[in-house]
């Protein structure tokens, strides 16, 4: 009898501790339901990285003298250094130079020991690619610089937190009376109906009819 008591508290204090992780979970899921959501229109907007941003290693072959210095203090050996001696200066030439960046790390070692500061972290984060393959860069992919976000036309750059209202640091605290960052996708689609109904009027007011004097 006892060993029954014993296993039906069990059973009860097993049924109650999951009742109260369902409850705890529920609470989770209902506080993001009353939240509002704050959307970066990618690739329209773009956030600005920081100054200390680790993106996409620029590499200047030129300022480059083949010390390997930078596949040395690489945690994974990285950087490809070819070269050759050559034999009548007595001084490596430099053939070619690449970085994987499908392995890479981003750790920045290489670019804080360079001794020549060949290479630089650029903010360039968009490296995404169908082939593997392609990530990896020779020297020429690592010296063209990348576009900046600040300069590019086609892109309105964003500051990290400055779509927010002044005094908000959490996207998910913007108060019901404060403007919402982001257009929820029906009201995208009546500013779009709103511009085209613009150009189209403006396309009417540009074609203006003509009179023909018939004076015989």
């Amino acid at each position: 009898m006892l060993g029954f008591l014993q296993k039906v508290a069990d059973y009860t204090q097993d049924a109650v501790s999951a009742a109260k992780y369902l409850v705890q979970g529920l609470g989770v899921t209902f506080d993001h339901m009353r939240r509002r959501p704050v959307t970066v229109q990618y690739p329209y907007e773009k956030l600005i990285p920081s100054e200390r941003y680790r993106g996409r290693i620029h590499y200047e072959f030129d300022k480059c003298i083949a010390c390997e210095v930078c596949v040395r203090v690489c945690p994974i050996n990285l950087p490809v250094v070819d070269w050759v001696m050559n034999k009548e200066t007595k001084k490596k030439e430099l053939r070619n130079y690449s970085i994987d960046f499908g392995a890479c790390i981003f750790c920045g070692n290489c670019v804080e020991y360079c001794p020549t500061n060949c290479l630089s972290m650029t903010e360039e984060y968009e490296l995404a690619s169908f082939d593997r393959h392609s990530l990896n860069y020779d020297n020429v992919a690592l010296g063209r610089l990348p576009t900046s976000v600040t300069s590019d036309p086609s892109v309105r750059p964003l500051r990290e937190l400055a779509y927010l209202p002044e005094g908000i640091m959490d996207p998910h605290e913007l108060p019901d009376n404060q403007k919402r960052a982001g257009l929820l996708p029906t009201q995208v689609l009546e500013e779009l109906k709103k511009v085209k109904l613009e150009e189209e009027n403006n396309s009417s007011k540009d074609i203006a009819p003509t009179k023909i004097n018939s004076n015989n």
